[in-house]
Parts: structure tokens; sequence; C-alpha cells
């Protein structure tokens, strides 16, 4: 990544993003911490996930494919080399831990299968694709 985001862009657009996701799931927003995960925090699922993301696309002018963040995340990784029969290998965990810097050691499960990669997800994780799609 060549253009690194600072926290300072990150903080100038969190409380654009921190009132969507609120807004999306029906909750206050002092509960939408930067370091909230959407599923285990905030009790999101994947049908909101959708809801966030045409709204972020919507106020910051951006298109976020399906799977955007994943993608990111994997990089120039082969999708085997990422994942394998529905679990992320160690090269994939490793790159996840790499790309969701933001998201807390403790929080990616060893082994980790593929569909709760999107647990990880915090509302930063939001902000920094975000970012990444104006840049």
């Amino acid at each position: 990544m060549s253009n690194e985001i600072s926290k300072e862009d990150i903080e100038k657009i969190y409380p654009k993003v921190a009132d969507i996701i609120a807004d999306a799931l029906g909750c206050d927003e002092d509960e939408v911490e930067l370091d909230s995960s959407l599923i285990n925090d905030l009790d999101a699922e994947s049908i909101d996930f959708l809801d966030i993301v045409f709204r972020l696309e919507r106020e910051f002018k951006v298109k976020i494919p399906r799977g955007q963040i994943v993608e990111d995340a994997r990089g120039d990784l082969t999708e085997a080399e990422f994942e394998q029969s529905g679990v992320v290998t160690e090269a994939g965990e490793a790159r996840l831990k790499a790309f969701l810097t933001e998201v807390p050691a403790d929080r990616f499960p060893s082994p980790m299968k593929s569909a709760e990669i999107a647990k990880l997800f915090t509302t930063e994780t939001f902000c920094k694709m975000v970012l990444r799609l104006q840049s």
C-alpha cells in the first residue's frame, strides 16, 4: 500500500461513517466506536453490510464492489493460497492481520473459517475502505 492512511484521515470521515453505521443498524451513534466489531459488538448481520455499503457509496461517491475488503486483504495471493475448503490458510491469516491493522490480534480465531472474516470488520475497517477508494 503506497498511500498510507493516516489517523487524521480516518478521524475526518469517522463521524460520518459512524453516523451511517448507527443509522443502518438502528443503534445510538455513541455505541459505534472506531474499534467496534460490526457483528460482535453492534449485532450487524450480512444484510446490514449491504445497507451500510450502499449508504457509504451514496455519501462518499465511491463504488464498493462486493467482497472488496477481503479482495484487498488477499492482495496478490491466489484464492487457493488465501483459503482452502472454507478455511483461511496461514498465509491468508498473515495477510488479513497485516491488512486489518485496526483489528486486535486476539480477535483472529485460528483456524479461521472464510465465513468468519466479516466478524473482524470494525468501523475503522469501513473508514479505511472508503479512504482507499477515494484516493
